[in-house]
């Protein structure tokens, strides 16, 4: 199974990639950032320079409703930032 589960295209993210040259990926809760470098060099063949992680514990989410409350939770996930050498791009959009 791949440490990467899919790349983070957002509006936030697109300004990074445009100014910083910075990357984001949804990435498994055990990878550590060896791992994400190797995989990201390895499916995207770029030189990644820093990569930073950050983890995100699900919240505790209550909806009241006729039959009583209801309480759950919401996914945890771990997101990296990648940031690339000069001159190296990843496009996403390429094989749509």
């Amino acid at each position: 199974m791949s440490i990467i589960i899919k790349p983070i295209i957002t509006e936030k993210m697109s300004g990074l990639t445009e100014k910083m040259n910075r990357y984001g990926f949804v990435v498994r809760m055990d990878a550590n950032k060896v791992e994400i470098k190797k995989e990201i060099e390895k499916l995207y063949g770029v030189s990644v320079d820093s990569v930073r992680t950050m983890r995100y514990i699900g919240k505790v989410k209550m909806r009241n409703t006729k039959n009583g409350v209801n309480v759950g939770l919401t996914g945890r996930c771990k997101k990296a930032v990648v940031s690339l050498a000069e001159g190296d791009t990843i496009d996403f959009y390429s094989n749509i």
